[in-house]
């Protein structure tokens, strides 16, 4: 058995196990969906895990940014109607390439 805090090698970045508990029902769930994909529970977990922390990365960045745009209104009262964005976007996409016809 591996300790908890062993450190491996895996391709030139380094690993860490880390534990998890888990009630028998995930677990089992795991395994199922496991075999159906083809895919051990340890992958399914990573994946869940590497799409939990993308997903919650880019909410965090757009919070930041929606928090910075609300200051920069805050602080200079500037902001573009929504007939001023239609416009400039009927503007963009007018002659844009690949752009369907019209039937």
């Amino acid at each position: 058995m591996i300790p908890a805090d062993a450190s491996m090698r895996e391709g030139s970045d380094m690993v860490t196990t880390t534990g998890i508990k888990l009630d028998e029902e995930t677990k089992a769930r795991l395994k199922r969906l496991g075999k159906l994909k083809d895919r051990t529970p340890h992958w399914l977990m990573k994946q869940a895990i590497s799409e939990f922390l993308d997903r919650e990365e880019s909410y965090e960045r757009e919070k930041l940014e929606d928090q910075e745009r609300w200051k920069h209104f805050v602080e200079t009262g500037h902001y573009v109607s929504q007939d001023a964005m239609a416009s400039r976007f009927e503007q963009l996409t007018r002659n844009a390439p690949g752009k369907a016809k019209p039937s």
